[in-house]
This record gives structure tokens, C-alpha cells and sequence, in this order.
């Protein structure tokens, strides 16, 4: 549920900065590289647990996937959280502003 959740978050922000790929100062590109990476992670760990529990692995119990689902949501706010951080520090309506 984790590894869908952050594939669905890559897939949106990399649409989105394709879309708005002449306006860089929103740093989609970041944020598409932090979702992919997260997805990437999760996919490793997936692997790893399906050579750990086998065929059991597709039939997880339903507090399972709540769990992995709450993650999954955590995570992408989390990084929506730093994307913001970056977003702000690194806009130039903020630096002008403090140059004033």
C-alpha cells in the first residue's frame, strides 16, 4: 500500500513538472525526485519481504494495510512538507523581500 501510494505521489509530481517545466521557481523536479525515490525504496523493501514471506505476501491482513496505508500518507506529506521548505527558502520573492 506504502509503494502505491508513493508511486501514485511520483507519478502526479512528474506530470505536473512536465507540464510546468518552464517555470522552475516551484521546483516540481525536486519533489518528482523525492516521490520516485521514496517509491524506489519501498519497492526494494517489497522485494525483500515477498523472499521473506513468500506467497503470503499478496494476502496481508486488513490492519496491515491500514497501517501501510497511514505511512504511505505520511510520507507523502512529509515530503510535501520539505518540498515547501525548499520552495520558500530558495524563492526569489522571499530573498527580494529580505533585501529590502
Amino acid at each position: 500500500m506504502t509503494l502505491l501510494i508513493t508511486v501514485f505521489a511520483s507519478i502526479i509530481s512528474t506530470i505536473l513538472w512536465y507540464i510546468n517545466s518552464e517555470r522552475n521557481d516551484l521546483r516540481l523536479g525536486t519533489l518528482s525526485l523525492m516521490y520516485w525515490g521514496a517509491a524506489l525504496m519501498w519497492f526494494v523493501d517489497a522485494i525483500f519481504e515477498y523472499v521473506e514471506m513468500g506467497e503470503e505476501f499478496f494476502t496481508p491482513p486488513s490492519s496491515d494495510m491500514l497501517n501501510d496505508g497511514y505511512l504511505g500518507l505520511s510520507v507523502v506529506a512529509l515530503g510535501l512538507m520539505i518540498w515547501l521548505v525548499i520552495v520558500i527558502t530558495k524563492s526569489s520573492i522571499l530573498k527580494q523581500s529580505l533585501n529590502k
